[in-house]
């Protein structure tokens, strides 16, 4: 599951969004959200994609101006969360290098090995600790056709967004 129950209901209030609300966007019933958030029940394949969708949704007009921007340039770079690795937005080149629509997936699945192992190593650098963190990363290939990962470099920065969560954007160095 993408989110724990915790994390559905930070967001959700994080939002300003009423479980109410939440049930009727995706079909269900208040107390269906509420046992989401306690753990008691878990949302099946189908809730929680519509769960990305919506809160894969940027949560502020500081947060939609981060949105167009990366949606509006013409490098290839995309912004996801710093913490689940969900996919908040992406440039035009990079979504035509996807070749698919993936806002709101987690991308970790499609990383090279070379940006795993970049990733192990964040927590030692400090980059949970500084808000201002910025990192050249090696990706290597990854080998696969869906979304297909090429050698190079990319900068990564971590940004806050307003919800208070982090985001990283990515950026292909030429």
């Amino acid at each position: 599951m993408l989110y724990t129950g915790r994390a559905l209901k930070r967001l959700r209030l994080m939002r300003g969004i009423k479980q109410s609300h939440v049930a009727e966007l995706l079909g269900v019933t208040q107390a269906t959200v509420s046992r989401w958030e306690t753990g008691v029940l878990t949302p099946a394949e189908e809730q929680r994609a519509a769960l990305e969708r919506l809160f894969a949704r940027p949560a502020s007009a500081a947060d939609a101006a981060i949105k167009r921007l990366v949606e509006t340039s013409t490098a290839r770079v995309h912004l996801i969360c710093d913490h689940s690795h969900r996919l908040l937005a992406a440039s035009p080149l990079r979504r035509r290098e996807w070749r698919r629509d993936l806002l709101g997936t987690p991308m970790f699945r499609y990383a090279s090995e070379a940006i795993r192992q970049a990733e192990s190593t964040l927590q030692d650098l400090g980059w949970y600790h500084d808000q201002t963190s910025s990192l050249v990363v090696e990706t290597g290939p990854n080998d696969r056709d869906d979304v297909p990962i090429v050698a190079g470099r990319v900068l990564w920065e971590r940004i806050p967004l307003v919800d208070e969560a982090m985001g990283r954007l990515v950026t292909t160095l030429t």
